[in-house]
């Protein structure tokens, strides 16, 4: 996750966030220009929005960067809990962003440069009780994907004990080995960890995503801590095995909380388009894992969760937009036959060191993942036409 993102995710405490639902709204928002919408424009200095009041349930903010900086825009509890997100929102370009919303007060967003708290609106969303049920495809998807979710985070526990096991034996090359398939069910779900707010920032920060003010002797814990260890550091001291048992502890706390997640279909949409957000920022980069260069790992990870989303909700996304779901399976298929240039070992999860991957290679895979965040980016409006 970026470091702005999770500088929001740490505003909000020890809160347990929950994308939000659908249900208990009335009034349905469809995504539609003109027919609902609202309209943001990010500016350096500004975050000017249409509407400061507007029915629950399906929300629709069309989005354009007037800045001359990137930006991100974000729907906000009123404890920074993030309800939905789209980040890397180049100048002079526009994104679309569809969630589920209850009646309630939020903050709107907009980050020039990516940085700080944002510039925010206070806004309402209006409604009453009574909600309107999903389909039974619709409400298929969300169970499927709660139990892929909740089956990802079981089977990470025993993989990241063999992980911090080697780190409390002080067993350096062991706990290499262990590092990145340990990570593999957290990046394949991420979105839902992130959702909880304070999990994040503990097990998966960089030292560049600190707070200010923050001491990475004392603050920074998680693997990326661990990791700077066993690769730059090349030793295991008593602040090492610390941070192991922190990490277990952690990541128990996260397994728990899965299941209290609430999942919307805009929510898995939405998540699957964060996913390819998270490589291009961060894996294609070869920023997530600077130390142990296992950014390839992370990379098909974030791809398989994102497609698993796509898979759940392709049914309803066929009925509403097939030319778009024909495309996403085309760019879905290109991006894994382009990772699997680099799998090693055809038969398990090992990848080529992504310091070996050249700069036209980090290009073409670039080039692959913007082929695909694009008409991912249409899934959400898709579901709920």
């Amino acid at each position: 996750m970026s470091a702005s993102s999770r500088r929001l995710l740490l505003g909000a405490g020890t809160a347990i966030a929950a994308v939000v639902s659908l249900a208990g709204c009335t009034q349905k928002n469809d995504a539609k220009a003109g027919d609902g919408a609202i309209q943001v424009v990010a500016k350096d200095d500004a975050c000017e929005v249409s509407k400061k009041e507007f029915p629950a349930g399906h929300l629709r903010l069309d989005v354009e960067n007037k800045g001359s900086n990137v930006t991100e825009v974000y729907v906000l509890y009123p404890d920074d809990r993030i309800v939905t997100e789209r980040e890397n929102i180049g100048p002079g370009t526009k994104a679309t962003v569809t969630a589920e919303i209850k009646a309630g007060d939020y903050e709107i967003a907009c980050k020039p440069g990516m940085k700080g708290d944002g510039i925010r609106q206070k806004v309402t969303a209006t409604g009453g009780a009574a909600a309107a049920k999903r389909s039974p495809e619709m409400d298929k998807a969300v169970a499927a994907y709660r139990q892929y979710v909740q089956t990802q985070a079981d089977e990470t526990l025993p993989k990241v004990k063999v992980f911090t096991d080697a780190v409390r034996a002080g067993d350096v090359e062991a706990a290499k080995k262990a590092y990145a398939p340990s990570r593999i069910g957290w990046e394949r779900t991420e979105p839902v960890a992130e959702s909880f707010g304070d999990i994040d920032p503990k097990v998966d920060v960089r030292e560049d995503g600190l707070e200010d003010g923050q001491d990475p002797a004392k603050d920074w814990t998680g693997w990326h801590r661990l990791e700077k260890a066993l690769w730059q550091d090349k030793k295991i001291g008593d602040r090492e095995k610390q941070l192991a048992d922190l990490l277990d502890k952690d990541l128990v706390d996260w397994v728990k909380r899965v299941g209290r997640a609430e999942i919307t279909p805009t929510s898995m949409a939405n998540g699957a388009k964060e996913l390819l957000d998270e490589v291009a920022t961060g894996k294609v980069t070869g920023e997530e894992e600077r130390y142990s260069h296992t950014d390839l790992v992370d990379f098909k990870a974030n791809v398989e969760g994102a497609q698993k989303s796509f898979e759940l909700l392709k049914p309803v996304a066929r009925k509403n937009d097939p030319t778009l779901v024909a495309e996403l399976d085309k760019q879905f298929a290109a991006l894994n036959t382009l990772l699997d240039k680099y799998r090693t070992d055809k038969s398990s999860y090992v990848f080529t060191s992504y310091e070996k991957v050249g700069k036209e290679q980090r290009k073409e895979l670039s080039d692959g993942v913007n082929a695909l965040a694009e008409p991912l980016s249409k899934l959400a409006a898709a579901v709920v036409k």
